[in-house]
């Protein structure tokens, strides 16, 4: 029969963490987090810098403010949700079994470990990876693991570091624990303090029948708790996978640079925890909350998934220097989407390719230069407008370009934009034309093709097209002259030499 093992991560001070772990700036600094109305704000968390200056819970925002050096943040929840999603991603790497069992300002979950001694070695060994696997995610978290569901978590909450409980040592290694750890109500609490009770070995030597006799059934809960023996249903949940990371700043920030080291930390953890699931990064949201209550929002969508940190952080740079927000930055967020990675296998003989980080560099440049709309790939539009496309971000296909068994006959090569010219007609045929440079003498001519849409709009069309083949000093010529009937000179529709036919 398959024993029990499972092991505790707790993560004290979380809405501390959750703010710091971005701001590597911020480590050696005395840091306390803030909740509440202003100026009621009161601190529900801080680092161990700040309770070395004389810092402490539920003190106001008056008394922190008179401790010197003393930096204080407000309190964001956003920010504890995406660094919430984190530390759960990191425990699933360990187990997919896992409970939450929050509490407080702490952020703590279960993982069910039995059975993963040939994939991750004995406990000590899991419990060692596990730390430094949340360490590189930017949590400090104690470690406890037991047989007893309720015994790793008391032990996890209250002491710090790593501890592996022995089977049948689950009181012993409660024995010497706080009696707050129980989180008891204000009547229990007060008649343990009066009998003197202070521990959980203390709890655990008391008589079970007397001690239900004078504080109720529930008496027998809290014993079998001290004695590490409280039998549990396991509550497995299914965290969300979701690239989200967020970062308040306690002062506006004005400055790119800023920003950037900021988004450097970020793009690092997305593409980690993209990487520990096999995906690369196909795309980035910016968002930014703004002064003044706006709202800052670009979308960043490389060619291909990469999981290019420098790469990513140099486009990061170049959008926001096209399009630098208009006022200070009160928060600051990324979002990525999940993509595979495109494996292309060269040839022995085949000319090396250009990276596609060089091709999504110079498109972000280029955009810079001539505008948003003026680059990308050319998509066709559902119309019968001549000539109607829009530009779309440029992606590399999925499957390779396989080039036309035939080469085509005729193309059709347009001219942009398109000539003016005067045109002879007789009986409604044109006849000859030119350009201000040359003469052209009209051999034969096909038409009119007449195409019309929109009428009710200002963006109407009406047009009609003739192929032409002409002749001119330097030979014959076949060409597309088209009749604009919407644009008029003095009254009159407006020749266009549209295309030459190669």
């Amino acid at each position: 029969m398959k024993q029990d093992l499972y092991a505790c991560i707790t993560a004290a001070e979380f809405p501390a963490q959750a703010l710091l772990r971005l701001r590597s700036d911020l480590e050696s600094e005395p840091v306390a987090v803030l909740e509440g109305r202003p100026p009621l704000e009161t601190v529900c968390s801080l680092n161990r810098p700040a309770r070395l200056k004389g810092a402490a819970l539920h003190m106001t925002r008056l008394e922190a403010e008179g401790i010197q050096g003393l930096r204080q943040i407000p309190r964001s929840e956003e920010t504890e949700t995406a660094a919430r999603a984190a530390l759960l991603e990191c425990a699933t790497h360990f187990s997919p079994r896992l409970e939450d069992v929050s509490r407080g300002t702490a952020c703590a979950c279960v993982l069910d470990i039995a059975g993963t001694e040939r994939l991750f070695g004995p406990p000590e060994t899991l419990a060692e990876r596990l730390r430094a696997s949340l360490a590189s995610a930017g949590f400090r978290a104690s470690i406890a693991v037991s047989a007893n569901f309720h015994t790793a978590r008391l032990k996890a909450a209250a002491t710090r570091g790593i501890t592996v409980i022995p089977p049948h040592q689950e009181s012993t290694a409660l024995g010497k624990l706080p009696l707050d750890v129980l989180g008891l109500d204000a009547e229990p609490a007060e008649t343990f303090a009066i009998w003197g009770i202070r521990t959980l070995g203390e709890l655990a030597a008391l008589p079970e029948i007397d001690l239900i006799t004078r504080l109720g059934p529930q008496a027998a809960e809290w014993r079998s708790l001290a004695l590490g023996a409280q039998p549990h249903t396991f509550q497995p949940i299914e965290p969300e996978f979701t690239l989200k990371e967020f970062c308040a700043f306690d002062t506006p920030v004005d400055q790119s640079d800023s920003l950037l080291f900021v988004a450097a930390r970020m793009i690092d953890c997305l593409v980690a925890r993209a990487s520990a699931r096999a995906f690369a990064l196909a795309s980035l949201v910016l968002h930014m909350e703004l002064e003044g209550g706006r709202v800052y929002r670009r979308v960043i969508r490389p060619a291909t998934p990469t999981i290019d940190r420098k790469f990513l952080l140099k486009l990061l740079q170049l959008e926001i220097a096209a399009h630098p927000p208009q006022a200070a930055v009160l928060l600051v967020g990324l979002t990525a989407e999940a993509g595979q990675s495109s494996k292309v296998q060269l040839g022995l003989f085949a000319p090396q390719m250009p990276e596609p980080s060089r091709l999504d560099v110079t498109i972000a440049r280029l955009k810079a230069i001539a505008g948003e709309d003026r680059v990308g790939s050319p998509v066709l539009e559902d119309t019968h407008r001549p000539g109607s496309f829009h530009l779309e971000s440029f992606v590399v296909a999925d499957s390779a370009f396989a080039p036309p068994a035939e080469h085509p006959r005729l193309a059709l090569r347009r001219m942009r934009p398109a000539v003016p010219v005067r045109v002879e007609l007789r009986g409604l045929k044109p006849v000859a034309f030119h350009d201000n440079q040359r003469c052209f003498k009209v051999v034969a001519a096909y038409g009119p093709w007449k195409t019309s849409g929109c009428w009710w709009s200002s963006d109407g069309w009406n047009t009609e097209e003739w192929d032409v083949l002409a002749e001119t000093t330097a030979g014959s010529v076949a060409c597309l002259l088209v009749r604009n009937h919407q644009l008029s000179n003095n009254g009159r529709s407006v020749w266009q030499l549209e295309a030459y036919y190669d």
